[in-house]
């Protein structure tokens, strides 16, 4: 038995959650995949959040790592047509060997402090992009090296925090990108990653399979919320895109910080 069946061997099957737990995560399954549809993250971090409080931890990140794929993948098909291939495969070269090496470590590290870090970096990252040169106009070769080592680093963190696209968010600000261009290609990168963590987390012993009745009802709904996502999205201005991005950016990175905090104290 692998070390990471040990930690899932007293979970709650699918089968055995209340009807009103299912029908509470499809709902919020639904929401949380219009709102990313619009905004272009946001929602998989509220799902995370919500099936923490219903499953174990080392349930929860590769349940919603096959969940998020599916989402990001209607999304980033809905938005085929405005996709920045040569941004989606560099950011793909490094998911499978950083994520070999951080599946290693999965039970060990602290994903508070983790989660703590992501949130104090998209702070930074979204208001003084300065610092971090994550904001600056790139030119081409450098915004390309830049999202090889974003895939890198994020092929690492998604094994071990499950929703990293706060972390990748700020990284397409200030490219002079459409905001169809920015929900797709963000969405196309991270259907890579959670590709690669349900790869991983089933090469491990992670038993997919015991959770099929609840992907039966969530799967379903999160494709309903990117098709009404999508079609609002159309009716959203750029200027009023980049102010809701950031807006919910910020949101999310206090959430991070403040949870951590208060599970601390």
């Amino acid at each position: 038995m692998s070390v990471l069946a040990s930690f899932t061997d007293g979970a709650l099957p699918a089968l055995e959650l209340p009807l009103y737990v299912i029908i509470i995560l499809a709902a919020v399954a639904f929401l949380t995949s219009a709102f990313s549809a619009i905004v272009g993250m946001g929602g998989g971090i509220i799902l995370l959040g919500t099936m923490l409080l219903f499953l174990d931890p080392f349930v929860v990140i590769p349940v919603h790592g096959a969940i998020q794929m599916v989402s990001n993948a209607s999304r980033a098909t809905v938005q085929r047509k405005h996709l920045a291939w040569s941004l989606i495969w560099r950011y793909s070269i490094l998911l499978l060997p950083c994520g070999l090496i951080a599946i290693q470590f999965v039970v060990y590290v602290p994903q508070e402090i983790l989660k703590a870090f992501i949130g104090l970096f998209v702070l930074l990252a979204t208001w003084r992009p300065k610092w971090l040169l994550v904001g600056t106009r790139p030119q081409a070769i450098n915004a390309n090296r830049r999202f090889i080592l974003l895939g890198g680093v994020v092929g690492f963190l998604n094994i071990l925090v499950g929703a990293v696209g706060p972390f990748i968010a700020p990284f397409f600000l200030n490219m002079d990108f459409s905001r169809q261009t920015i929900v797709g290609t963000k969405a196309a990168c991270q259907t890579a990653g959670h590709l690669v963590k349900i790869l991983l987390y089933g090469i491990v012993g992670f038993a997919f399979l015991t959770y099929l009745p609840l992907f039966a009802v969530m799967v379903p709904m999160v494709l309903l919320g990117t098709w009404v996502g999508s079609r609002l999205l159309e009716k959203v201005s750029d200027v009023s895109f980049v102010w809701l991005f950031k807006t919910v950016l910020t949101l999310v990175a206090a959430w991070l910080i403040v949870s951590t905090i208060i599970l601390a104290a």
